[in-house]
This record gives structure tokens, sequence and C-alpha cells, in this order.
């Protein structure tokens, strides 16, 4: 046994040094000597290098990792203001649409050509008698309706062969899917869907589940608006 253990004490640990040095703030004003001596090993090599160099190295990486996050922030700033502005052109069409009756393919055909999106469907029901036997008002079932109303946001996800998909121009395609539930009022209302708009892809990845969903929600609260026309 040492010396160290026949006294009772127990051995200074690498805890109890780091401890005494955060808490003795002035230590290495009393000991420069000792700060300038400390070496590291680089972590781009095995060479030693001073703790001074060492630290500029960890300034630079977190200035490369600040510089990755800000250029990050500017693209999506810069994606962000291209879809408002599409956004806006799409809901200006609507505007212009004199005849309810052409809003239905409108909307679609906006959002395919616009948004870029392959596929896109969207179903329309409790229209006015005028409108009962047009295309965009049949072909939907009671579960189909439930299924909409019990939507109070956009879903995105993969395709597990919900009815809607059928109402697409080719429903094998469809690989993911936001499914878009027309109602009076904005997003998260619990009023009964009207209608619904789908939007598909051959990309698992273009419409998933963690992605946001802001600007999905502002679509289909200017869609909603819009078919209101129909209903009269």
């Amino acid at each position: 046994m040492t010396d160290r253990d026949n006294s009772g004490m127990n051995p200074i640990t690498e805890d109890d040094i780091a401890n005494y040095l955060s808490n003795t703030p002035d230590f290495f004003e009393r000991h420069a000597e000792v700060l300038a001596s400390v070496q590291m090993t680089s972590p781009h090599g095995n060479r030693a290098v001073s703790l001074q160099e060492r630290q500029a190295e960890m300034l630079r990486e977190k200035i490369k990792t600040l510089e990755g996050r800000i250029m990050d922030m500017i693209r999506h700033s810069n994606e962000n203001a291209i879809i408002a502005d599409k956004l806006q052109r799409w809901a200006l069409g609507l505007l212009r649409t004199e005849d309810p009756a052409e809003l239905p393919h409108r909307i679609a055909e906006d959002v395919r050509t616009q948004f870029l999106v392959p596929q896109v469907a969207i179903k329309v029901w409790g229209v006015a008698a005028q409108h009962a036997d047009s295309g965009f008002a049949l072909g939907v079932s009671e579960d189909a309706r439930t299924f909409a109303s019990s939507l109070t946001a956009p879903f995105c996800g993969a395709n597990p062969g919900f009815e809607a998909v059928d109402w697409l121009p080719d429903p094998a395609a469809a690989v993911s899917l936001a499914l878009l539930p027309l109602r009076p009022g904005a997003i998260g209302s619990t009023a009964p869907a009207f209608g619904m708009l789908v939007l598909a892809s051959p990309d698992p990845q273009r419409f998933h589940s963690g992605m946001g969903t802001d600007f999905l929600e502002r679509m289909a609260e200017l869609a909603s608006a819009a078919l209101t026309r129909l209903r009269h």
C-alpha cells in the first residue's frame, strides 16, 4: 500500500482538479507559466498544440457552424419568400375567376403548375343544386367526407391507401401525399369539411410527416374561402 493509502486519504481525481480550477479563477493569474505550458492534442491530427491554439481552433469551428446556420436561414428565407409570392399569385387567380364552377379546376391546375406538384385532385360536396352533377362533386363516399372532417390540419405522409388517392389521375404514382381539408373558417376549426384538396408526388420526401404545414394551411384557407361560392 502507498503512504497515501496508509494515511487514509483518497487520491486526487481529475474531477477534483477540474473543480478546483473552476472555483479558483485566479489560479492561472498567479501561475501564468502553467497556462502557457499546457499542451493538448489537435483534433486535426496527433500533433500537440498549446491551449491558446486549441481554443482558437474551437472558436473557428464554432464560427464555421454559425456561418452554416446563417446560410441555412438565408436559404430558407429565400425559399419562403418565393413560396409566399406564388401563394399570392395563386390567390389573385382565384379572385379573378368569375364562374364559380371553374374554381375547382382552377385551384387544382394552378397548384400543379405554380407549385410544381405532380398530381392534384379536388372534391367538393354539399354544393348548390346547379353544381351537384359536376365532376368535382361526384364520387365521394360518406367515409371520405367523415375523414376530411376529422382532419384539423393538413395530413402529410406516405400513401396508406386513402380513398382520396383514387381521385388522382395516376393513383399508383402517389407515393407521398398532402391532404388539405376544406371547411369554413380557419385551419383548426371543427366545422365539418365540405371538400378536400389532394396533393401527391412520386417522391417519398416531398410530403412527409415531419414537414412544416404553414403554407399548406394558408392554401387550404384560401381554397376554402373561394369555394364557398359553390355552396350558394
